[in-house]
C-alpha cells in the first residue's frame, strides 16, 4: 500500500511497485487507508510522514493499535537530525528521504517483507 498526499509521487511509487511486480494500492491519506482497512495480503505500507492531517508516525501507531504487523516505510522529504533513529525506535520498517532512488524503495521493501516473514 501506498500512502501519499502528492499525486504525481503517489501513481509514480504505485507504478515502480507494479513493475516490480508488487501488486499495489494506493491512497491520498491515512484516513482513506484507515476507512478502507488494510484487507488480506498486505505485505507492507510505503508512507509519507508529513500528511495533511494524520502523521505517518500516527498512521504507525493506529496500525500497532489494531494489532497491525504490516510493516511501514516511512518516506520524507524532511530530514531533520535524528528523524531516521526516531523513525526506527517507533518501529517502522524502514526510511527513505525524498528524492530517492526507485532502487532503494523497492529495497527497503523488499527487506520490509523478508524481515516480517522471519518473524512470523
Amino acid at each position: 500500500l501506498v500512502v501519499e498526499d502528492d499525486g504525481r509521487l503517489r501513481g509514480a511509487v504505485e507504478r515502480l511497485l507494479g513493475l516490480a511486480g508488487f501488486s499495489a494500492a494506493a491512497y491520498g491519506s491515512a484516513e482513506e487507508l484507515l476507512a478502507g482497512g488494510l484487507g488480506e495480503g498486505v505485505a507492507c505500507v510505503v508512507c509519507d510522514l508529513r500528511l495533511p492531517a494524520m502523521s505517518g508516525f500516527e498512521l504507525l501507531a493506529a496500525l500497532l493499535a489494531c494489532g497491525s504487523r504490516v510493516p511501514l516505510i516511512l518516506i520524507t522529504a524532511y530530514d531533520e537530525p535524528g528523524l531516521a533513529a526516531e523513525a526506527t525506535r517507533r518501529g517502522t520498517a524502514g526510511f527513505l528521504v525524498k528524492p530517492f532512488h526507485g532502487t532503494a524503495l523497492l529495497a527497503a521493501v523488499r527487506a520490509a517483507i523478508a524481515a516480517e516473514a522471519v518473524t512470523q
